[in-house]
């Protein structure tokens, strides 16, 4: 067997967005945001999965979005976003998508209390918060000096960072664990193992994903996609290459600036100081033309 990479795109649409993703994606949302317990009883997914035109670049728009309906027949939306390239103002365009999907007028006959909260999910294939260690993150809305909650929970930014994520196959315990491997780890296996194959959403995940399954076209527009992000990643580490040559002659300091530059289109103030070794007020300086 051989199965796509749900970290594209294209690929994690298929998999998660499609007509035939229903069980799939309740499975998903529960074990990564409820811990696995059965808090979402149904879903409905808004504008299911058709074939996308190749973008030359990725605009703003999120891979899945579907309402939720848990235990108590209470509903709310979640947009779902797979990201593999860290580029600059991700993070805002994040909370930019999970504001946009409240409605913006209220009907005449509808009240505040009528408006559905907001779960906004990221998964991506880089560290976006260094300074925490949990592969995890939740966060919500708290007041400033005593981080206390508050008291409506309509917005929720939750954030799986693939990276931190290090258990193998033998390691897997959790429902989590295991939808976070196969989204890290499918692409390199030949066959379903049998500690994920034991959950039929898992398993009907797979069956999505293999490449038998796809069409010629579907395929092609898939490996379209995968040579997009290859070459924005290349570019990143041609920049490193170009500029520590540069540095050689100019000097190790202008060899950093030069560096930092370059990357500040593509990774956030701490990313490029943990590379460049430049402090962060540095790099700020940079990009106000300070420096």
């Amino acid at each position: 067997m051989q199965f796509i990479n749900p970290k594209i795109d294209y690929a994690f649409k298929k998999i998660f967005g499609s007509d035939q993703s229903h069980d799939i994606l309740i499975s998903f949302l529960n074990a990564l945001l409820y811990d696995a317990k059965p808090v979402i009883q149904d879903l409905e997914i808004i504008d299911p999965y058709l074939a996308p035109k190749i973008r030359g670049i990725k605009d703003t728009y999120v891979d899945v979005k579907a309402t939720i309906i848990d235990e108590n027949n209470q509903t709310a939306s979640v947009i779902i976003e797979m990201q593999v390239l860290n580029v600059e103002g991700f993070e805002k365009r994040i909370l930019y998508n999970a504001v946009k999907a409240k409605p913006i007028d209220l009907e005449s006959h509808e009240d505040y209390t009528d408006l559905q909260p907001v779960i906004a999910l990221t998964i991506t294939d880089f560290e976006m918060f260094p300074e925490l260690e949990q592969y995890i993150s939740h966060f919500t809305l708290k007041e400033k000096t005593y981080l206390t909650d508050y008291p409506i929970y309509d917005l929720e930014l939750v954030f799986i960072e693939l990276p931190k994520f290090d258990k193998e196959l033998a390691d897997l315990e959790t429902l989590a664990d295991k939808w976070i491997y196969f989204m890290k780890s499918s692409r390199l296996l030949k066959s379903v193992p049998e500690v994920m194959g034991n959950v039929p959403e898992i398993r009907q995940a797979f069956e999505i994903a293999q490449t038998s399954n796809m069409t010629r076209k579907e395929l092609d527009d898939l490996e379209k996609s995968e040579f997009y992000i290859y070459d924005q990643q290349t570019f990143v580490e041609r920049a490193f290459q170009k500029a520590f040559k540069q540095g050689r002659q100019e000097g190790e300091r202008i060899a950093k600036l030069t560096i930092a530059r370059q990357l500040l289109p593509m990774l956030d103030d701490g990313a490029i100081s943990d590379s460049t070794g430049l402090s962060v007020s540095e790099i700020a300086a940079l990009r106000n033309n300070n420096i």
